[in-house]
């Protein structure tokens, strides 16, 4: 069996070496034994699939990809011209736009996260954002995303709604999100249930990214934007639908809930902590966060 590769971006100055946000992840690859390719990523994007792959040796052998972020159209594109150099990826077409976009994994996961709504494209009317307020019960605080990544840091400009009854508030937060998004906009429009997360004395939240290899938790670490807050979440409930979602290799952001908000209110009978799924994502282009010791997820990845 020939052990997989994983395939990381290109410094953009300097295309024989690795996109240098990436370095580290290359040298803890290297430290567990692996290899890697490297990928222009920037020519992916522009639609020039073959110039994109044009650093990665013909087969045989299976890749990972890990790097930017890519919109699902063009990681169809890449795992297509990969395997016909017979390097076929290790997460499929479908299985990247299951994890990646929130209308793929949000019924898996129905019951951990926040109540949601969408609408697809970019041009959203007034009724049709009545219509997604509506399917959340037409009043209470929401948040706006897009199917991948919200603006939380534009929070009451391009983010949240204090009321989901007051439309002329969602439509404005939702057209400045569609707005500062510009051609980023991936998918569409999210409308989410805002629900109250336990924070840190210095405001961060509380929230963990848990890295998932074929259902079973590979590392546990902190959210990247928050490296300094460590928790550890109870994964009994998530495990399950991790592996019902049926992705080989994917990520959950996971919060402790305050209990206000949360679906079924406050925590189990037994006192337990209710954990809450914040986001899911493909692992491939999840960040990780500073100062994890990643071998044991490379190690992984590598006898996958």
């Amino acid at each position: 069996m020939v052990e997989p590769a994983v395939i990381l971006p290109s410094d953009p100055l300097l295309p024989r070496r690795v996109d240098p946000h990436f370095a580290w992840e290359a040298g803890a690859l290297r430290a567990v034994g692996g290899s890697h390719v490297l990928l222009d990523h920037d020519a992916l994007l522009a639609g020039d699939v073959a110039a994109a792959v044009h650093r990665i040796p013909a087969g045989p052998g299976p890749l990972w990809y890990r790097g930017w972020m890519v919109p699902t159209a063009r990681y169809a594109e890449l795992a297509e011209a990969l395997a016909e150099r017979g390097r076929p990826l290790l997460t499929g077409p479908d299985a990247y736009a299951t994890a990646h976009e929130l209308p793929g994994w949000y019924r898996t996961f129905e019951p951990l996260t926040p109540a949601s709504s969408w609408l697809p494209g970019s041009d959203w009317s007034r009724s049709a954002l009545a219509a997604a307020a509506a399917e959340l019960g037409g009043r209470g605080p929401a948040v706006v995303k897009d199917y991948v990544k919200s603006r939380k840091h534009e929070w009451a400009e391009a983010c949240y709604v204090p009321d989901l009854a007051d439309l002329d508030a969602l439509e404005r937060v939702a057209s400045r999100f569609a707005e500062l998004q510009g051609e980023f906009l991936a998918g569409g429009l999210v409308v989410r249930r805002f629900e109250p997360f336990a924070r840190a004395a210095d405001g961060r939240a509380e929230e963990a990214r848990v890295w998932w290899l074929d259902g079973e938790a590979v590392l546990v670490g902190p959210h990247p934007d928050s490296p300094a807050v460590r928790v550890e979440p109870e994964l009994s409930a998530v495990r399950p639908l991790v592996r019902r979602l049926g992705c080989r290799f994917v990520t959950t952001d996971l919060a402790r809930s305050t209990g206000a908000g949360a679906a079924d209110g406050a925590d189990g009978a037994d006192g337990a902590e209710r954990w809450r799924v914040v986001e899911v994502g493909d692992g491939q282009v999840s960040e990780l966060p500073s100062g994890v010791d990643v071998e044991a997820l490379f190690r992984a990845l590598l006898k996958a």
